[in-house]
């Protein structure tokens, strides 16, 4: 279980990063605070947090489909950059995914 919290806080920790790269204190600041909900044992807490995460993933895709357009514009070389966010995408999908499982479920749901 320490694993799976562990996952999302790292997935949390990205996806903070990208927002204050972008000047978003706010969407920042909240996104590092929501891996404090697993201290909430409530169904809901769980539900939220993989809404949260899956939020994310969409959130690495969308900013690497926009990437892959604007270099694919301007001639330069986009597979690495793609890569990259292709594979926080999938990290921050299977911290959502790893919640999921019946040890999180034990836990939390009551």
């Amino acid at each position: 279980m320490l694993f799976r919290i562990a996952l999302y806080w790292l997935a949390a920790l990205l996806i903070s990063m990208h927002f204050l790269r972008a000047g978003n204190m706010i969407f920042a600041s909240i996104c590092v605070a929501m891996p404090f909900i697993f201290l909430c044992r409530r169904w809901y807490s769980l539900v939220l947090l993989q809404v949260l995460a899956y939020g994310a993933a969409a959130t690495w895709l969308f900013t690497a489909w926009h990437l892959i357009e604007k270099r694919q514009a301007l001639g330069q070389n986009w597979a690495l950059a793609a890569t990259i966010l292709g594979v926080v995408a999938v990290l921050s999908l299977l911290a959502g995914l790893l919640l999921n499982s019946r040890v999180m479920r034990e836990r939390y749901i009551k």
